[in-house]
């Protein structure tokens, strides 16, 4: 790990009013001395929808919300496979197969392993799921389908996670972080932003992902989706999000950091800013629910700013 501030420096930069931008320029300059200025950009797939037996308050597809989301089984393996050739032409260079749930069923993992495997041997594609919590026996046969990343978000803060969800424990997802990692998978891992945490929650969350030494923060902005527990929330600020990507990229210096899901309503006219903010991926695409802006826009957003897309 580089060189990165203290929490007790990144709670009084946080708390600190005005200057957020001279904060974006410093997190810009982190990004270029670590990063670069090559941005990846991943995409995804909703493998299997809906039914969760979570309770997470965000989130469309849990049992326990009405939001009128698709619901259905796991997708064939071709299905997961044609996605994959068509967000490589977009110009993806990771795709990752996300499902609901607590954890799958090993007739589940074998799609997903045969998938694996075909996008593997027929792109040039970065193969990344999400698939819930794991056993190290479940990890290791992913590992050797050809799947490279592991996903699993820790969602917030520990000290803020009951009130986000409560049908499982913290520490649940910590051991499947840990298991990816001893698997030897890449691990992707961070949160969602603006669901009522406060500034030194988001702190804590980004102590926890450094501390854990995970190789890739993807930052997600709360979308109230209605019928959720949250559908009344209100969206987080464009200054307040992108001070939220600087704080990230400053506790995490070298580590990848990628803007997903709710930039489009949360940033609007601000999405470029994500760079000079700090992060130094995107994810392109539709979400898991909800539509994501046209590919070629994005692409083209990159190249604009003088940034190279990784290949």
């Amino acid at each position: 790990m580089a060189f990165a501030i203290s929490h007790e420096e990144a709670s009084e930069l946080a708390v600190h009013e005005g200057g957020v931008v001279d904060m974006l320029v410093c997190a810009d300059k982190i990004r270029a001395h670590y990063r670069g200025n090559t941005v990846f950009t991943c995409s995804i797939i909703n493998a299997k929808s809906g039914s969760c037996s979570e309770d997470c308050a965000f989130c469309a597809q849990s049992a326990r919300h009405k939001t009128g989301v698709s619901i259905y089984p796991m997708l064939t393996e071709q299905e997961i496979v044609d996605r994959a050739l068509r967000m490589e032409d977009a110009g993806a260079t990771k795709y990752s197969m996300v499902t609901s749930g607590f954890m799958l069923r090993e007739k589940e993992i074998d799609i997903i392993s045969a998938a694996a495997a075909q996008i593997r041997d027929r792109t040039a594609l970065d193969v990344c799921a999400s698939l819930g919590e794991l056993t190290e026996t479940m990890a290791r046969k992913l590992r050797d389908s050809g799947i490279s990343t592991y996903h699993h978000n820790l969602e917030t803060a520990e000290s803020y996670f009951h009130n986000i969800c409560t049908t499982h424990a913290y520490a649940e997802d910590i051991r499947t972080v840990r298991i990816a990692a001893s698997a030897g998978f890449r691990v992707c891992c961070g949160g969602i932003l603006g669901m009522g945490e406060s500034w030194e929650q988001r702190i804590e969350l980004a102590f926890t992902l450094r501390e854990l030494d995970v190789d890739s923060i993807p930052l997600n902005f709360l979308n109230p989706i209605p019928g959720t527990r949250m559908e009344n929330a209100s969206l987080m600020p464009p200054m307040e999000a992108l001070k939220c990507i600087a704080l990230f990229r400053i506790i995490n210096p070298d580590r990848d950091i990628t803007i997903c899901g709710g930039r489009e309503r949360v940033l609007g006219d601000f999405q470029s800013w994500v760079f000079l903010a700090g992060a130094n991926g995107l994810m392109i695409g539709d979400y898991l629910t909800t539509a994501g802006r046209n590919e070629k826009m994005d692409m083209e957003m990159i190249t604009n700013l003088g940034l190279r897309p990784e290949t």
